[in-house]
């Protein structure tokens, strides 16, 4: 079992990522590297091909969309490769004030990923998604196309409202937890009221895209985030963690 599985990452947007994984690899620390094009997921997979702790997601960010770097053809390019991929991320929606112009577009190309997560199960599918300020279109499009049952659903760094948030639980999602959501004042009170086996770790990485990283801050910000957390839900630290990774080793089967 890992020590710590940081479940959103931009390992592929690390330019010593390949590096990073093999150091983190020693130290018990595992990654599900999140893509935000469909032809960086196929580079990724093949970069990251001998890491044996890292899983590559199929991706299409919303924010590649809202700034034209990705249209209709990257997302059928994602769609085709969300046949046969287990791993899906980063995908999902931004009706921010920089993004909310695209929504449509953005939720064509969600909505058509996610009908094939729909229409085609894949044991132990995961997907990591992006839902800032648009939540329940987000939840919306995942139960129209029954994506919500074939594939464990992840909100990564969830900024939603209350009501939202208990639907998304309904529903059988996931969360994954960073320092900058614990940096609020709703985010910790999310982080207090979630269901134990909803939680899970991750850093959101690198803050600066296509420059070095380093595995310490990681594993720092990922520790980081543990011990706000145990704080924030008054339990012990070593406990939760085991409980978190044990779980995020089974969700990316690290395992076996």
């Amino acid at each position: 079992m890992m020590r710590f599985v940081d479940m959103h990452c931009h390992l592929d947007l690390m330019t010593n990522g390949v590096e990073i994984a093999r150091a983190a690899h020693a130290e018990g620390i595992g990654f599900f590297c999140t893509t935000v094009t469909p032809v960086d997921a196929i580079d990724a997979r093949e970069r990251f091909s001998t890491c044996a702790n890292v899983r590559v997601g199929t991706g299409l960010h919303p924010w590649w969309i809202a700034n034209g770097t990705c249209g209709a053809d990257d997302a059928s390019a994602a769609a085709e490769l969300a046949t046969a991929s287990p791993y899906l991320g980063e995908v999902g929606l931004d009706a921010g004030k920089r993004c909310a112009a695209s929504i449509e577009e953005q939720t064509r190309a969600f909505g058509r990923i996610m009908e094939v997560v729909g229409a085609r199960a894949l044991p132990g599918r995961v997907i990591s998604i992006h839902a800032s300020r648009s939540t329940n279109r987000v939840l919306d499009i995942l139960e129209r196309t029954g994506a919500d049952r074939n594939a464990t659903c992840i909100l990564h760094w969830f900024s939603g409202s209350t009501d939202e948030l208990w639907r998304a639980a309904r529903m059988g999602c996931l969360f994954s937890i960073n320092e900058h959501m614990l940096a609020t004042k709703r985010g910790r009170e999310y982080a207090r009221i979630l269901p134990d086996d909803r939680l899970l770790l991750e850093t959101d990485a690198p803050p600066q895209l296509g420059n070095p990283y380093r595995l310490d801050a990681i594993e720092r910000s990922l520790a980081s985030t543990l011990e706000q957390l145990a704080q924030i839900r008054r339990v012990n630290a070593a406990t939760l963690g085991a409980q978190i990774a044990d779980r995020s080793t089974r969700l990316l089967d690290f395992a076996s």
